[in-house]
C-alpha cells in the first residue's frame, strides 16, 4: 500500500476543520466585545451628558444624541437599545440638583454569519448591558 503524500493531505483537512470554527469564534467575539464596550460607553457618555445639561429639557435632548451618536459609532442597532435612566433619591423630577443619575444601556448582538430565516439570528444573539452614575452638581439648574 503506498502512502506517499497522504500526510499531507490529513493536516491539511484537519487544519481546515479546526480553522473555520476557530475563526469565527475570534470574529463572533470581537463582535460581542465591540457591542459591551459600545453600550458601557454609551451609559458613560449619557449619564455625563444629563449630568453636565443645564436643565432638564436640554438634558434629555443631550443625552438622546450622546446615545445616538454612541450607537453609531458602535455599531449597535438603535432598534436594539433599551436606555433606563433613573435618579436617587427620588424626585419629582429626574434629574434634578444633588441627584445620583444612572444609566443602563441594553442592548442585543447578533452573531455574525447567522441567517434571518426562521428567527435564527434572534435565537443566536447575546444580549450586552453598560451601566453608569453620575453624580449632578447640587447647584444644578440655579442658573
Amino acid at each position: 500500500m503506498d502512502d506517499d503524500g497522504s500526510a499531507a493531505l490529513e493536516f491539511i483537512t484537519v487544519g481546515v476543520v479546526l480553522l473555520v470554527p476557530l475563526v469565527y469564534l475570534i470574529i463572533a467575539l470581537g463582535a460581542i466585545q465591540e457591542q459591551t464596550l459600545g453600550a458601557e460607553a454609551a451609559a458613560r457618555h449619557t449619564a455625563r451628558a444629563i449630568a453636565l445639561a443645564p436643565d432638564a429639557e436640554s438634558a434629555q435632548r443631550s443625552g438622546e444624541r450622546v446615545l445616538a451618536s454612541a450607537s453609531e459609532q458602535y455599531g449597535i442597532d438603535p432598534d436594539s437599545v433599551e436606555v433606563s435612566v433613573t435618579c436617587a433619591p427620588e424626585t419629582a423630577a429626574c434629574p434634578s440638583a444633588g441627584a445620583t443619575i444612572t444609566v443602563v444601556v441594553a442592548a442585543r448582538v447578533s452573531l455574525p454569519l447567522i441567517p434571518a430565516i426562521f428567527g435564527l439570528d434572534e435565537a443566536a444573539s447575546v444580549s450586552v448591558e453598560g451601566t453608569a452614575v453620575q453624580k449632578v452638581s447640587r447647584l444644578w439648574g440655579a442658573g
